[in-house]
């Protein structure tokens, strides 16, 4: 099972539209599995029908999935961008700064982690340096 972090909390996953492999899309699917390492010009045609993109995060330690989702909302995505896989609460802010709409984790990690640990975070959009120098 997962659980899906929001700047709300914690939730059920509300996506039945499943999640088609990168390598494996027609461009009339509505959503995409996406590894860390895919360059984002591989999904130029298919941004402007895709729902939801899923963007893998095979290690904590592995930012590479931040990257490609700021990549692909500066080229318009503007549908449901989901980060999946191994984000700690700590990387909340960050995954919200980058363009992430929700992270998908594991039960374990929401047993290791509660939700006050990812809710203490959801304040992304306030609790930076540049917000805090444009104050002073």
């Amino acid at each position: 099972m997962s659980v899906i972090v929001t700047d709300a909390g914690f939730g059920p996953d509300d996506w039945t539209g499943g999640f088609t492999a990168l390598g494996e899309a027609a461009n009339d699917v509505l959503s995409l599995d996406v590894p860390s390492d895919a360059e984002p010009e591989a999904l130029t045609e298919q941004l402007a029908h895709l729902q939801m993109v899923r963007i893998a995060f095979p290690a904590f330690s592995d930012g590479r999935g931040f990257t490609l989702a700021k990549r692909l909302r500066l080229m318009g995505y503007t549908g449901r961008l989901r980060a999946h896989g191994h984000v700690i609460a700590d990387q909340y802010t960050m995954a919200r700064r980058s363009g992430f709409d929700e992270v998908e984790i594991n039960d374990d990690l929401a047993a290791r982690q509660p939700a006050d640990q990812w809710q203490f975070r959801s304040d992304w959009q306030e609790n930076d340096y540049q917000s805090r120098l444009r104050r002073g």
